[in-house]
């Protein structure tokens, strides 16, 4: 006999003579044959892969320079004896690991998940009885029985079916039941078109059968896909290849300058204690504390945000990458159409007469609901359009009931019921009904050929006397198609606007995909179709077409619902999921999940990420900014031969309370007007480019030449502690009145608005209000080894701090104006 195998397959899975399968088709294995057979191939199982450890998840929290850069702080300031200074810095480690493990304690389980779509228990023959066994059982050369609403157990090769059809959207994204028989298919016939076999996963839509199981287990395509799966590699995201370079670049400028003032302090013959409070002072001065937060609190805020627009984050950097993306590949059923099979087109001259006798020659039953049913998903479309025009069937059955009916035949591709006014209503394939009808066809034989070039699928419906059915009178054709979601057209518009592109990947016939890209609009603007447009698509093409898309340095994002899209959404720099219709695989396998299934919701995460990058962007700036004037003013004085103008914890107190507050504040700014229309970054860009650096570099030398200079006056009129008391003030409010600057690189702080950032607003008050108050409470001087302010002096520190950010102000009024000036 002819043996044909849906994929590679051991000689020892292939069907032999001593089986019996056809001689004693309908007897099945013995119970010592089938024992035999287990022991042989094992569990019809997916194998498990090893869940990531709790261990593990927290020690990701500390794969960051930064961080190690902050514990070697809390280290040396431990080792020193600055013990407030180092448990200060560890609480900050700590909290931010805390905050990135539960986040991400929901670890990847796509492989694992599998498992949820095999079916617990299967209907086989063993020793000629149909019996009911747990679906683990099973082994090559068993024999399942099929019928409707079972899901198939393993893959098999058909022996018979009768109207058999199976719902393949998970494992191929077919969104139209697959009609299948006996007759075989080639071996290299694609998977979405081996009518002959039936899938691990699938489940059956109508008719019934009997089919011998070829591959169990890891071997079905289940299992194939659960390898590539483990195969597929997880993305370095955008965001954290710009953070490591940033991490990079802070270690080697604080080890080079720590090395540098060291180097100095040993030849100008300090003590040693003293070389390495400096060297500790500048360490603290070097590195953003807040930052690890920062960037935590940043991408938090975007999973709370998103999450109210119907968007669930998985991964935290998942927020900020979605924001770069420059490629969306997105599955077709279920995500950009509605999953749904609905009536898109009519001919004939009497469409409510071709949709009674579509209706009367339909097995489905419809729910109350008028939008759910039961039985094959083409009747139940027919169904709901007759029944917007008041016709339903049960209706039908009462008034004209059935007299014979001749079910779906997989050869004849029409079926026929005779009803109790003497007529026979025929419902089939255009070829197969056109035969039968009297009278012109050819209007009908064009409309059909403008219809499918559609990508409709379409049904012919005719009617004949019950004794001359050779003589029937076509009524009119059906055009039926899963129709794309409105809110998609709206949002692949969205996105293209957004200088994304959108890639349709399909296991759909190139008609159907070409039709549904035309109606969303994916071929407009010159697209070359085989760039976005790709069908027949397979879980390995879906892959290939990621990685491909990654190797042209696009940031991929890929959207799915079925199990068939999960390896490439693991391979996607951001995978997103469909929570409504999207398998328990793919949501295990996703970043980010759309709770609403709706395609659109993706354009308002892109929006979202977009914000959250540039708002990392921006407090990294005003961070960085300050660290610069803290270095600059640590450094001239220890090579100036100055004594320390700040001690470490001043410092840590700067970088954290007074630096740290106004940047959390700062990262949850709302996202700029004009976000949507800019293009994607490039994904090289750095997040700091020389334009950034440029700012931090200028801002940093006027903070810390104002500071420098209160200093060096207070410490020739007054006496070092005063000094340091003006000094630490001067550097507190400079940093806090400069963060309604760091809000916008062009708009002036009354542009923006104080009232937009209530947030910001509060921190710098109360920070304020908190310096003040550090420096009249007898534990906190004692602790920081400061004095009090005088009224007086409270004036001058902060008419001082007013320097920079009136400067910073002016300037971007001044570039304004110059900006105008050069367009005139």
């Amino acid at each position: 006999m002819t043996t044909v195998t849906p994929s590679p397959i051991a000689p020892s899975l292939m069907p032999r003579a001593s089986d019996g399968f056809a001689s004693q088709a309908v007897t099945g294995l013995s119970s010592a044959d089938a024992q035999r057979r287990l022991v042989e191939f094992g569990p019809n199982e997916i194998q498990r892969e090893r869940a990531t450890s709790s261990l593990t998840l927290l020690a990701r929290q500390f794969a960051s320079p930064v961080i190690w850069l902050l514990l070697a702080a809390t280290v040396v300031s431990a080792a020193l004896g600055e013990l407030f200074d180092a448990i200060a810095i560890g609480v900050i480690v700590i909290i931010n690991a805390i905050i990135g493990f539960f986040q991400e304690h929901q670890a990847e389980r796509a492989v694992m998940a599998l498992r949820s779509m095999t079916t617990p228990r299967a209907r086989v023959m063993r020793e000629g009885h149909s019996v009911m066994i747990p679906a683990h059982t099973i082994v090559p050369g068993d024999l399942l029985v099929l019928e409707a609403g079972d899901v198939i157990a393993a893959d098999a090769r058909l022996h018979t079916a009768h109207a058999l059809t199976t719902n393949e959207a998970p494992l191929t994204g077919e969104s139209t039941p697959v009609e299948k028989t006996p007759a075989p298919t080639a071996p290299d016939t694609p998977l979405a078109e081996r009518h002959d076999f039936i899938f691990m996963g699938t489940s059956v839509a109508t008719g019934t059968g009997l089919a011998e199981v070829v591959a169990t287990g890891m071997q079905t395509e289940l299992g194939r896909i659960a390898h590539l799966l483990s195969t597929a590699e997880d993305s370095v995201t955008p965001l954290q290849r710009r953070l490591a370079r940033v991490s990079q670049t802070l270690l080697y400028i604080c080890g080079g300058i720590v090395a540098v003032v060291a180097l100095a302090g040993l030849l100008r013959g300090w003590p040693l204690m003293q070389v390495f409070m400096s060297a500790v002072s500048l360490a603290v001065a070097a590195v953003p504390e807040g930052l690890p937060a920062v960037v935590t609190i940043a991408l938090a805020v975007g999973v709370q945000r998103m999450a109210a627009r119907n968007v669930l984050i998985r991964r935290l950097p998942a927020v900020e990458t979605l924001g770069c993306a420059t490629v969306i590949c997105t599955d077709k059923t279920g995500t950009l159409t509605t999953g749904v099979m609905r009536v898109r087109e009519l001919w004939g001259r009497d469409h409510t007469n071709l949709l009674y006798a579509a209706a009367a020659s339909s097995d489905a039953e419809i729910g109350r609901d008028g939008q759910t049913g039961i039985g094959d998903p083409t009747e139940l479309a027919i169904l709901m359009a007759a029944a917007e025009r008041g016709i339903h069937r049960d209706e039908i059955e009462r008034t004209n009931r059935r007299v014979a009916e001749t079910p779906f035949d997989s050869m004849l591709k029409r079926m026929s019921i005779e009803r109790a006014d003497g007529h026979v209503y025929i419902k089939g394939a255009v070829e197969s009904v056109l035969p039968l009808c009297v009278g012109s066809v050819s209007d009908a034989l064009q409309a059909n050929t403008q219809m499918a070039e559609r990508g409709l699928r379409i049904l012919a419906v005719a009617a004949a006397p019950a004794d001359a059915i050779q003589g029937a009178t076509l009524l009119g054709l059906i055009g039926i198609a899963d129709p794309p979601r409105t809110e998609a057209i709206e949002a692949v518009a969205a996105a293209r606007t957004a200088g994304i592109t959108t890639v349709m990947i399909t296991g759909d016939h190139p008609v159907t995909a070409r039709a549904i890209a035309r109606e969303l609009g994916l071929l407009s603007s010159g697209k070359i179709e085989s760039d976005v447009v790709h069908a027949r698509a397979t879980p390995e093409d879906k892959l290939r077409i990621v990685r491909e898309w990654k190797a042209r340095g696009a940031i991929v994002a890929m959207t799915g619902d079925g199990v068939n899209d999960a390896p490439a959404l693991r391979e996607a720099h951001i995978g997103i999921a469909m929570g409504l219709t999207g398998t328990e695989v793919t949501r295990e396998a996703s970043d980010m999940v759309l709770a609403d299934d709706n395609f659109a919701s993706i354009v308002a995460a892109i929006r979202e990420g977009r914000g959250i990058f540039d708002n990392i962007r921006k407090t990294l700036v005003y961070l960085l900014s300050g660290n610069t004037g803290e270095l600059v003013v640590m450094l001239v004085a220890a090579v100036g031969g100055l004594p320390l103008p700040l001690l470490p914890l001043h410092l840590l107190w700067i970088n954290v309370v007074t630096d740290g507050l106004p940047a959390l504040a700062l990262v949850v700014d709302p996202p700029e007007a004009d976000v949507l229309q800019r293009p994607p970054r490039l994904p090289d860009e750095p997040m700091l480019g020389r334009a950034e650096w440029r700012f931090i570099i200028t801002t940093g030398l006027l903070q810390a030449f104002t500071t420098l200079a209160v200093f060096v006056w207070a410490l020739h009129a007054r006496d070092l502690v005063e000094a340091r008391n003006l000094t630490f003030s001067v550097l507190v409010f400079g940093e806090l009145f400069r963060a309604f600057a760091a809000r916008s690189t062009t708009r002036v702080f009354w542009e923006v608005g104080a009232f937009t950032n209530v947030r910001l607003l509060g921190v710098v008050v109360f920070s304020t209000m908190l310096q003040l108050a550090i420096h009249h409470i007898p534990a906190a001087q004692a602790v920081f080894e400061i004095g009090p302010l005088s009224a007086a002096d409270c004036i001058l520190t902060l008419l001082v701090a007013m320097v920079p950010v009136t400067v910073i102000e002016v300037a971007k009024l001044v570039q304004r104006w110059h900006a105008r000036g050069s367009m005139l």
